[in-house]
């Protein structure tokens, strides 16, 4: 077995980007696929508790309403709680991920549970501070008040 390979390889085309921080469209891509993913994870929540219903009382049973103004808050809870332990644990999402991006604390390790809540919330209840990135700034109003950024990083696991 050989052990100087390297245990991670930054694609070719990326190693002028690694470890720079990422702009507005590959934020925004990451942003969508996440978005994909809970929306995902509340629709299988949703079958799933119509699930456990239908087993309890097969006779009677009819799929639960799903309120418009209920239906929003589950996934803005959900898409919070899916940042924040992403970002506490790896500093990335599963966009983050396949886009190459990590979200980095100050020093330029992963964000601490209550930065990485923090950031959670900003970007949930103010998705716009993102389009500050445009123009070149490459930093969210998130990143500017919570002192965080986003950078390409194909590593795997926590940053260093």
């Amino acid at each position: 077995m050989r052990t100087d390979v390297p245990v991670w390889v930054v694609p070719r085309e990326g190693l002028q980007y690694q470890g720079r921080r990422a702009g507005l469209v590959t934020r925004s891509i990451a942003g969508v696929i996440d978005g994909v993913v809970v929306v995902v994870a509340v629709l299988a929540g949703y079958v799933g508790v119509n699930g456990l219903r239908f087993l309890v009382r097969p006779r009677t049973f009819q799929f639960s309403e799903a309120s418009p103004l209920p239906s929003v808050a589950i996934f803005l809870l959900v898409l919070v709680g899916y940042f924040f332990v992403a970002w506490s644990i790896t500093g990335r999402t599963y966009g983050c991920h396949l886009m190459g991006l990590r979200v980095v604390g100050r020093r330029g390790g992963r964000p601490g549970p209550l930065v990485a809540l923090l950031r959670a919330l900003f970007c949930v209840v103010f998705p716009l501070g993102l389009l500050w990135c445009a123009g070149g700034r490459q930093h969210s109003v998130q990143d500017v008040v919570l002192r965080t950024s986003v950078i390409y990083d194909w590593r795997p696991g926590s940053p260093r």
